[in-house]
């Protein structure tokens, strides 16, 4: 399986003319290459803090930015943000707008939510002096998309599917007899069912990595973040050649229903953030 290389950043910012007594600071949502169609996708959008996002160019790459208060980006400021649910939610659909925007037309480089330097001049000096990772990076991406395929295990549903799942008990039975039958051909149900769900993505998984240049397998997700009936049992991430992608699709839609109790979901595509190594923050307050 391909692995990826890891990717850190960091951040600047213009002095937009206007605002002359705000100090504003770099907010970098993805890199692309110089060229690209990326500064067109997102000429309409409103990124943070309601300015549009402009390219800081260098190296034969463009850092998407947006100039955002020193005050509720710098190191402090944001710690506060991050730490305010609804703010958060705020600051990442922003993120991930302008990254899909951006990424709808052209290869882009997610960076990581947060990711701040303290002016334009120091993001492009970040280009220059990592432009040939980021270079390979966008090679390696250019032609894919991402894909997420969740499995989840319903023993519920596998139980219904089952013809004769509910038999009933011994005329010579007692009541206690009856119940204690029936917990236990539950239990059994479960365990085959959640056999049958892990065995089912490990036969999925096996297949799709063939039709993928590289898979990220993340954690399974749990409670409002896990989308229908059943426990997420599986929860990874493809990166696909747009030539297979059809191909990926009608495989995942085949594998989807043929083991009771077992459902498969496609999600995407998406900008490649699962394929980008994790980025840090570089800010450094003025001095």
């Amino acid at each position: 399986m391909t692995t990826t290389p890891h990717l850190a950043t960091s951040t600047v910012d213009p002095d937009e003319p206007g605002i002359p007594s705000e100090a504003l600071i770099s907010y970098v949502y993805a890199v692309s290459r110089v060229g690209s169609a990326a500064e067109e996708a997102i000429a309409s959008l409103a990124g943070l803090g309601g300015r549009s996002p402009h390219t800081v160019c260098a190296a034969g790459l463009a850092a998407v930015v947006s100039s955002v208060p020193e005050a509720t980006f710098g190191t402090e400021g944001l710690t506060a943000q991050l730490e305010d649910l609804e703010r958060l939610e705020v600051i990442a659909r922003t993120h991930d707008a302008v990254v899909e925007a951006a990424s709808r037309s052209t290869a882009v480089l997610p960076m990581r939510l947060a990711t701040v330097y303290l002016d334009d001049s120091r993001v492009a000096s970040m280009l220059e002096a990592r432009s040939e990772e980021l270079h390979g990076l966008l090679s390696w991406l250019e032609g894919h998309v991402e894909l997420g395929v969740k499995v989840y295990a319903d023993p519920s549903s596998a139980a219904s599917e089952q013809p004769g799942a509910e038999k009933p008990g011994s005329a010579l039975q007692g009541p206690g007899q009856a119940y204690l039958r029936r917990r236990q051909a539950q239990r059994r149900g479960r365990q085959d069912a959640y056999r049958a769900a892990a065995a089912a993505a490990s036969r999925i998984a096996e297949h799709l990595t063939r039709l993928a240049s590289s898979r990220v397998s993340h954690r399974p997700q749990q409670g409002e973040l896990a989308s229908g009936a059943g426990e997420n049992i599986a929860n990874d991430a493809y990166l696909v050649p747009v030539r297979s992608e059809a191909e990926f699709r009608a495989a995942v839609a085949q594998a989807n229903g043929e083991v009771p109790g077992v459902r498969i979901e496609l999600t995407g595509p998406w900008a490649p953030y699962s394929f980008v190594g994790a980025v840090t923050t570089e800010y450094q307050g003025r001095t």
